[in-house]
């Protein structure tokens, strides 16, 4: 078949990576970072086709050879941050009372992006009896008059009936102008919060186009046949003719693709996940293999834009020491590199002679009161977190983030003589300030998505990952790894993304034929997003108290002929995995299997007061043939069945398994492994639902396959 290749591209504010990575053993073959063109007459698209071309030719690759491209970017980010989007007009349509209402919730205004940034709308409102009397050519033509060319339609029940925001689409284009109908950016009622979205995303359309097409050009002039693909905020891709559409999806797309890359490089299924770099850290969730998404805001406003929950902090590795009255009182938010600095690990032996503790302010705003050394050369460096990192033994050797111990030492020395204290004291200091402000936020995203604490892994990606994460997992006693290639991991991440769409509706109490529908919406979605038919998977999920029902649709865009590794493991080998997840752990049997995943129960035995006192506890883990851990459950209940039988065994689960208190009953979770799948049924709310999306789910297996029902609390 020839070799083939992904390529991954990631334009960040300041550089442009770039990974190559094997199609059929998924490693990395080679990794490039250029500074981002912004300048350049074709902008940010001049460093794509630049980085392009190096990691082609330094690696003697043929065009034809990648068959998978796609780049993250932070252009539609930056442009909302920085207010550089043009105006929007809004057509609202309704007619009589409910028309009233819908002028009400379509006028939203003036939209605050940032602080001091605006998105400018103006307003017109056609009544839907008269739409076709010639009056919206009146509406283009004042529209125009004020130099818009962006028309957003929003009507009250469009998602049910999206013909007149259609129809006001179309005409638009006819007149040369763009457009945004609100159902094609969510199906979800809530006119206000829907028209807003739209709002939004057709502020951003014309400065993404004129990338886009330049983008797409360069690359089609490259000589690579594979459609280019680009970034999502929920951690897929899309084709480039959804951004032109739908911009607004790459927006916070560099924090996703991180995550793309734990999930799919890395192989996480549960943990919490840094991309620590030299100024901030941004922290997300992965559970039971998945990302946790919320609605995103933009500005203070709600959005319907599906959005990776990514907490992001001034803690990183060029975070500044702040000394007060002597004394160390905070690290960060400053970094060196607002300060235009350099670090004061990162140098050659002999740099640091005769080190002068001196303060200033990074910026106008701050006080003087940051630390950095002057040596006798006079010249001058940062005190860093990446120092105290290094020199308190948290860096490896090799590592991305590894500095100079021996002249770290006597920038520290001078730190602590100025202080009148010891290195230690300085080092811990810094750490333990820096961690508890990351550990905050663990603790709130740990109470957000209720994790297991026994099945917490940290895992730091980044350049700076050593600095923070192993001290961290110290300190909580979480088992933690540094991603490989942890530099690159949303270059690699952005490289195996698979496509994704999501479809939501507002549904109270969904039948079968609803469940189905978003089910067969939402692969159509996805095939326009550019993935293959065969290799799409549909997961449902049902929001009971909000009245939302939710399809989430995963594919490639080629058929795939090797998973991400192609080592199968044998029984001792998965069952020592399933041992070393977790402490204390005793011994760990196989209870049931499928043709790709075990099931695995573990003893673990915990003594308290002195070993007088011994609990047993028998957590469960689902692991794959290749030895990832796909599913991590505190205790659980295993029942062997056949698809023909399944039905009545799930409702005896359930039932067995179901607490009844005063809040009424409390479904367990539900899990079915079938053959190369796992289905998750859990958060459902009433055993209707899991019953009905299983029969969906398990409609392509014949009667006599084997199925594993696992229940969790």
């Amino acid at each position: 078949m020839g070799r083939r290749y992904r390529v991954g591209i990631d334009v960040g504010g300041t550089f442009t990576d770039a990974a190559l990575i094997d199609e059929s053993t998924y490693s990395v073959i080679s990794t490039k970072k250029i500074p981002t063109t912004h300048s350049a007459k074709e902008g940010v698209a001049n460093g794509i086709v630049k980085i392009i071309e190096s990691i082609i030719t330094e690696n003697n690759i043929y065009p034809e050879e990648i068959v998978f491209i796609a780049h993250g970017t932070t252009q539609a980010t930056n442009a909302l941050l920085e207010g550089d989007v043009s105006d929007v007009g809004v057509i609202g349509i309704g007619t009589g009372i409910e028309g009233a209402k819908t002028q009400s919730e379509t006028n939203v205004g003036r939209i605050e992006l940032a602080k001091g940034k605006f998105l400018n709308t103006h307003y017109e409102f056609i009544d839907s009896k008269f739409l076709h009397d010639g009056s919206l050519k009146n509406v283009f033509e004042k529209f125009k008059q004020k130099n818009i060319n962006t028309i957003i339609s929003a009507e009250a029940y469009s998602v049910d009936n999206p013909y007149n925001e259609d129809f006001i689409i179309e005409e638009a284009e006819k007149n040369g102008m763009t457009g945004t109908a609100s159902h094609e950016i969510s199906k979800l009622y809530g006119l206000k919060t829907r028209t807003r979205t739209a709002v939004i995303n057709g502020s951003i359309i014309s400065r993404m186009m004129e990338t886009a097409n330049m983008t797409e050009d360069s690359v089609k002039k490259s000589g690579i046949k594979s459609p280019l693909m680009i970034m999502r905020c929920d951690g897929g891709v899309m084709t480039i003719d959804e951004v032109r559409k739908r911009p607004i999806l790459t927006m916070l797309s560099g924090p996703a693709a991180g995550v793309a890359g734990a999930l799919m490089y890395e192989k996480i299924s549960d943990g919490i996940f840094f991309e620590i770099g030299g100024t901030s850290t941004d922290i997300s969730v992965i559970k039971n293999g998945k990302v946790m998404i919320k609605y995103a805001e933009i500005g203070g406003h709600k959005t319907y834009l599906n959005s990776l929950d990514v907490r992001t902090i001034g803690i990183a590795g060029g975070s500044m020491i702040k000394i007060e009255n002597n004394k160390i009182v905070d690290v960060g938010p400053r970094s060196a590199h607002i300060a235009e600095l350099d670090y004061e690990t990162f140098v050659d032996d002999g740099e640091i002679e005769d080190p002068v503790v001196k303060y200033i302010n990074p910026k106008e705003s701050d006080e003087k009161n940051y630390a950095i050394l002057e040596t006798k050369s006079g010249k001058k460096y940062s005190y860093t977190l990446a120092g105290a990192a290094n020199l308190i033994g948290m860096v490896p050797e090799g590592d991305y983030a590894r500095g100079n111990i021996k002249e770290t030492k006597k920038a520290y020395e001078a730190l602590a003589k100025e202080l009148n204290t010891s290195v230690e004291d300085v080092l811990e200091t810094i750490m333990n300030i820096a961690c508890s402000k990351v550990l905050k936020v663990v603790n709130e995203m740990k109470a957000d998505y209720d994790l297991s604490e026994s099945i917490i892994t940290l895992v730091g990606g980044g350049g700076s990952a050593s600095v923070i994460v192993p001290y961290l997992a110290k300190k909580t006693n979480y088992k933690y790894k540094i991603a490989k290639n942890a530099p690159y991991i949303s270059t690699i991440g952005v490289a195996l993304a698979m496509v994704r769409e999501v479809v939501e509706r507002t549904v109270a109490n969904p039948t079968n034929d609803d469940i189905k529908n978003i089910r067969k919406e939402a692969k159509i979605a996805a095939m326009n997003s550019g993935a293959n038919e065969k290799t799409i998977e549909i997961i449902v999920e049902i929001d009971s108290k909000k009245n939302i029902i939710r399809a989430i649709a995963s594919g490639t865009t080629e058929l795939r002929t090797k998973d991400l590794s192609n080592k199968i493991l044998n029984k001792s080998e998965l069952e020592d995995i399933c041992l070393k997840s977790v402490k204390e752990c005793e011994k760990s049997i196989c209870i049931a299997e499928t043709e790709k995943y075990s099931v695995y129960e573990l003893e673990i035995i915990v003594k308290k007061f002195f070993g007088l006192i011994k609990k047993k506890y028998f957590p469960i883990r689902v692991i794959d043939n290749e030895g990832v851990i796909r599913l991590q459950k505190d205790s659980g209940f295993v029942y062997p069945t056949s698809k023909k039988t399944f039905k009545e065994n799930l409702l005896n689960a359930i039932q067995e398994n179901t607490k009844y208190g005063d809040a009424g009953e409390e479904l367990p979770f539900v899990y079915i492994l079938a053959a190369h799948r796992i289905i998750d049924l859990a958060g459902l709310a009433n055993k209707e639902q899991i019953i009905s999306i299983a029969e969906i789910e398990l409609d392509e297996f014949e009667d006599e396959q084997e199925l594993i029902i696992l229940i969790s609390k």
